[in-house]
């Protein structure tokens, strides 16, 4: 029975833990025939997660990388083994990124967080992104087809106060989305971003925030919640699909595939351009 990325092949960042491993295996049961993992630093979680997707696929379908997506150098490497290895990238799912922990262990405003800790984030979040898509995007031009999916997070939550520079820098890869897929427009690849929908269990966390939910009973997200789309998105079902947004908590598994899709479909987080806008789906209310 064929799978949604059968003979796919995808490169996921941040891949050793949380989303981007919950993506890993997602993948790896989708079918896909090649799933890298990349991690700055932890490389025995990337190993740990390579033998899931490889038991998963029954055979060795996985790459774990150490490399750091703040390095051009080191994200053109992670591009050239893939593509050695596999010869194709089908896929790039840009996961890896920094948290607020990086600036405070509590919620904190701008000037009372770490300097070094803001440029970390800004870096990891905004430049990780562009090196990795700087570094797959001629393959998958000359293949005429690929699949960027960017992790953001909720709208609302890329403005709360003292929670800067993260939330910003995920509003700016939702720009960032918008501007990639315009230019990508007509040429095989897409652009989309995806998001869980809420906090999702994971070490991004703050540890006062943690103490706070584990008192009032709060409820996190599973990072599986993330797959459904993070999979379609990957399909050549979504070959029409580029500059939209996508909420993994809004995903209904009790429909078919693309009526799913559809219902987890958010509009942008920004208003509709004034003049020079090509994207149509963007801003279109979901179909209910």
């Amino acid at each position: 029975m064929k799978k949604p990325l059968d003979g796919k092949i995808a490169i996921i960042t941040g891949g050793g833990r949380g989303l981007g491993r919950a993506m890993a295996l997602g993948y790896a049961e989708a079918g896909a025939s090649g799933v890298v993992i990349t991690a700055a630093r932890n490389r025995d979680q990337i190993e740990s997660v390579k033998a899931e997707i490889n038991e998963i696929a029954g055979r060795n379908i996985s790459i774990a990388i150490q490399a750091d997506v703040t390095d051009l150098n080191a994200s053109q490497e992670v591009a050239k083994t893939t593509t050695e290895y596999f010869g194709r990238i089908d896929i790039l799912v840009n996961n890896a990124g920094l948290g607020q922990g990086m600036m405070a262990d509590d919620r904190a405003k701008f000037y009372e967080g770490k300097p070094a800790g803001w440029k970390a984030i800004v870096d990891t979040n905004i430049n990780g992104p562009f090196n990795m898509a700087y570094a797959v995007v001629q393959t998958m031009l000359q293949q005429k087809s690929g699949r960027i999916l960017n992790v953001t997070k909720s709208r609302s939550s890329m403005y709360r106060p003292n929670e800067s520079p993260y939330g910003p820098s995920k509003a700016a890869l939702e720009a960032m989305t918008l501007c990639w897929a315009q230019d990508l427009l007509g040429s095989g690849v897409t652009v989309n971003s995806i998001a869980p929908g809420g906090a999702v269990e994971t070490e991004f966390v703050l540890p006062a925030v943690r103490v706070m939910a584990s008192q009032t009973h709060k409820p996190y997200l599973p990072a599986e919640i993330i797959v459904p789309p993070a999979v379609w998105l990957a399909s050549d079902d979504a070959s029409e699909i580029t500059g939209c947004r996508f909420i993994g908590s809004k995903w209904d598994t009790s429909l078919r595939s693309d009526d799913a899709a559809e219902a987890s479909r958010e509009a942008a987080v920004f208003l509709p351009p004034e003049r020079d806008g090509i994207l149509t789906k963007t801003w279109e209310p979901t179909k209910s």
